[in-house]
């Protein structure tokens, strides 16, 4: 009857620009689906290319090469028989679109082109390509030479078309146009289309995923049909991660799920679906079909071919599956490691150095370097064959074989403390105990020599010897004196990351690993051109909130018992002089607000896009139990007014993996000024105007407790 039909989707590690690796990966997917009885095969957005181009699609030769790179799929004898859907920029009459090129034996079916851009948070896809905005319309490309040499094709059909194959009818959405209000899958099914496709370049952020999945399933849901997923994963070459999730659908029930971390390069689901399961549930919704009777239709690409074989009445199709979605701890040990792996291995460095305080966040760095080393081991106990190669690589020796994440760690991981009159022996000892736990190569220093030599130089050139707030010193000296100290420490971390290994007899240089949360660098809390300035850091996007449930989720699941004082400590940046060999300075007093506060404020500003204004009205309701209105204004007018006077250090925060929609990342995400009038004269003045009239206006009341 030719009702059973077996299609394919794919995970692709596909990095910007390396168009053979890319290539490679591409032609290794479509051989799986191949082999495991798929006639059509679906890939990610611009896999030809990679995502994450950027800029570079303006250069005329990111699409020639991606030309090239299609016209050697179209020439393989690995795309015959199988219908295959690539991602890749083609200019059209001097347009520039984002366009899946569907193909099979040597012929282009169609290119369709993208009709909803990404062009928010950190998308900006109209800045490179331009949408299609011609519904329903199909016009002629003309094919380039070095594609007809390959068709015998000169002119192709190009627009917002569906493919009618001997069996069905498929149609194809990209990426944001799943999330657009009017997604085309909505019109497409209701025309009779009953497969979509859907190439996307969807990157991780913590506790997304269940949105990506719900989507889906309620796109076939309402109107039935089998919609196919396919997304990249990894890091191409920047701060997002791409959290792969490939899925199949039926009828709003998820039939197969691909993973959201591993190392795997290349991931190929495959179903065999029923297609009378979608004819009989579209059947009995009368309201839907009669929508489909005034539809209008869309142009149909005739494919003289079949998704089925004639003879499939006894061909087993797949059931629903429950889809399983990781808790925040479990994305964060996952997600930042499999991204610090794709930068290591393709940077070509000899592993990472981390300056190892004894608090929670570079701590929580520590435990990702670990888990990423766990994530290899596995890989390599699994026969992930290019893992190996990267490690054997990465430790230059062709015959290693990482089994024990901690002997790897000792290979690849080099972590240090160093100590000043400042630091305290407890932030010493928890350094050293989670190094030995985590099996990191550890060295102990201490930076004084070096702080008295650049205040010496100060007091030699000026005359005049700056002192600690404790010994009678002024605040600008108090401060100026604990930079110092941080900024010490970040010169010293690049020279023991460019010579440690010389030291130890072995080739190569380290990445520095920075550890500053999301939380302290939306307050600024940090000094510019420290420890948090380093190549690259795995925290950044991430609270400290989730960081202390991460750690508690790393004592039960690494036994690392060491993190159990490190959990249990107040977090301080002891810069300060220690009072009877006890840390006096913490984080929070010195910030003058909690963690917790600056989380709720960081979402409030981002995501809720409130001003001073609105983040005061909004909070006068979610704190009306523990904080008077005065108090609630209080607290807003300190937060923005440390956010702007510290907004310039965004400028040059090291680069994070993305994991929170209210980060403050000034390069690509957070687009703001760095110089603000920080007295905010307006706004305050307005706060104050309604924090008068609740109190002498309304005679509100509100309770006056401290905060806990």
């Amino acid at each position: 009857m030719g009702r059973a039909v077996t299609v394919a989707t794919c995970a692709l590690n596909q990095w910007a620009l390396d168009f053979e690796g890319n290539l490679e990966r591409i032609l290794r997917s479509i051989g799986i689906a191949k082999s495991r009885g798929a006639r059509y095969r679906l890939g990610p957005e611009l896999e030809i290319c990679g995502y994450g181009c950027s800029d570079h699609y303006y250069e005329s030769d990111t699409l020639l090469h991606s030309f090239q790179v299609l016209a050697k799929l179209l020439e393989s004898p690995a795309t015959q028989d199988i219908i295959c859907d690539v991602g890749m920029p083609v200019l059209h009459r001097n347009v520039r679109y984002n366009c899946r090129v569907i193909f099979l034996n040597k012929k282009i079916l169609l290119i369709r082109p993208k009709i909803s851009l990404a062009n928010a948070g950190n998308y900006r896809e109209l800045r490179w390509f331009t949408p299609w905005n011609k519904a329903r319309h199909v016009e002629e490309y003309f094919l380039p030479r070095i594609i007809q040499e390959v068709t015998g094709q000169e002119t192709v059909p190009f627009g917002d078309a569906v493919l009618a194959t001997k069996d069905t009818c498929l149609g194809a959405e990209i990426c944001e146009e799943l999330w657009a209000p009017n997604s085309p899958h909505i019109e497409m099914g209701l025309d009779g289309v009953e497969i979509f496709t859907n190439s996307s370049g969807s990157h991780h952020v913590l506790r997304k995923a269940h949105a990506r999945v719900d989507l889906v399933n309620s796109a076939t849901a309402k109107n039935g049909g089998i919609y196919i997923l396919a997304n990249q994963k990894g890091c191409d070459g920047d701060r997002l991660y791409y959290d792969g999730c490939a899925m199949i659908s039926v009828n709003g029930e998820t039939v197969a799920q691909g993973s959201q971390f591993s190392l795997d390069d290349v991931e190929v689901l495959v179903a065999t679906l029923d297609l009378e399961d979608v004819r009989s549930y579209r059947a009995e919704i009368s309201s839907r079909n009669l929508a489909a009777s005034k539809v209008s239709p869309y142009p149909r690409v005739k494919v003289n071919f079949a998704l089925s074989c004639s003879d499939d009445v006894a061909v087993p199709t797949c059931m629903p599956i429950q889809w399983r979605h990781h808790s925040p701890e479990e994305e964060i040990s996952l997600g930042p490691a499999c991204w610090l792996w794709d930068y290591l291995r393709r940077s070509k460095q000899a592993g990472f150095l981390l300056p190892l305080s004894g608090g929670i966040d570079s701590s929580a760095t520590a435990c990702i370097v670990y888990s990423m080393c766990h994530q290899v081991c596995l890989a390599v106990k699994n026969g992930n064959a290019d893992v190996l190669a990267d490690a054997r690589r990465i430790v230059n020796d062709e015959t290693y074989v990482p089994e024990d994440p901690r002997e790897f760690c000792k290979r690849i991981f080099t972590t240090c403390y160093m100590a000043s009159e400042n630091s305290s022996q407890d932030t010493c000892n928890r350094a050293k105990l989670l190094a030995e736990q985590i099996g990191s190569y550890h060295i102990n220093l201490n930076i004084d020599a070096a702080v008295k030599a650049i205040v010496g130089i100060f007091s030699m050139v000026t005359g005049r010897t700056p002192h600690f707030s404790v010994y009678g010193g002024s605040s600008r000296e108090n401060l100026a004196l604990q930079n110092v100290q941080a900024r010490i420490r970040m010169v010293l971390a690049y020279l023991f990351a460019q010579l440690t290994l010389w030291t130890r007899g072995m080739p190569g240089g380290l990445l520095v690993l920075g550890s500053a949360n999301v939380d302290e660098s939306l307050r600024g809390y940090l000094t510019k051109y420290d420890c948090s300035s380093a190549d690259i850091n795995p925290i950044g996007g991430i609270s400290k909130t989730d960081l202390k449930n991460f750690i508690q989720y790393c004592i039960e699941n690494f036994q690392l018992t060491a993190l159990r004082s490190i959990m249990s400590a107040p977090p301080t940046a002891e810069l300060e002089p220690l009072v009877d060999g006890q840390v006096a300075q913490t984080d929070e007093a010195d910030m003058g607000m909690t963690y917790a506060e600056l989380s709720i404020y960081g979402k409030l500003r981002k995501i809720a896009k409130a001003g001073p204004y609105s983040m005061f009205c909004k909070l006068i309701n979610m704190w009306k139990e523990i904080c008077t209105p005065r108090e609630v204004a209080s607290k807003v007018k300190h937060f923005f007014r440390m956010y702007s006077i510290n907004r310039h250090k965004m400028t040059t925060l090291t680069p994070s993996y993305h994991a929170e929609n209210y980060s403050p990342d000034d390069n690509r995400f957070d687009l703001r000024p760095f110089l603000y009038n920080t007295t905010w004269s307006w706004q305050f003045r307005c706060i104050d105007k309604q924090v008068n009239a609740l109190y002498f206006l309304h005679g509100f009341t509100f309770k006056a407790l401290a905060m806990g």
